[in-house]
């Protein structure tokens, strides 16, 4: 299977939480925080997040590639720099750029 595809599992998670998406409002204004992703919220644990990609099971998720991180997945969004930046994944919510999920994708 190549690395960049999903499950089908993984896929039906980022379907409902893009439709999820859709409803939530947008980020805070500037000058609010944003919510971290608790790794124990059900839509973070469907697609497998932590926040130290180091903990990774690749037996539980063999799409794993050793050296991917959020801080090199194409869906980071936010200012390099930042331990903690938005994610296209995770509406509304910041990721460890340390961390990991499947629904991890190499920048192009």
């Amino acid at each position: 299977m190549c690395p960049s595809r999903l499950s089908r599992r993984s896929a039906l998670a980022l379907l409902a939480l893009g439709g999820a998406g859709a409803l939530a409002p947008a980020l805070p204004a500037s000058g609010e925080a944003a919510a971290r992703v608790d790794p124990k919220d059900p839509a973070a644990r469907a697609l497998g997040y932590v926040e130290n990609a180091a903990r990774v099971d690749p037996h539980k998720f063999p799409n794993f590639i050793s050296g991917s991180s959020c801080d090199n997945c194409l869906q980071l969004e936010g200012k390099p720099g930042n331990e903690y930046r938005p994610c296209k994944v995770f509406q509304d919510k910041l990721v460890a750029v340390g961390g990991w999920c499947s629904a991890w994708a190499a920048e192009i």
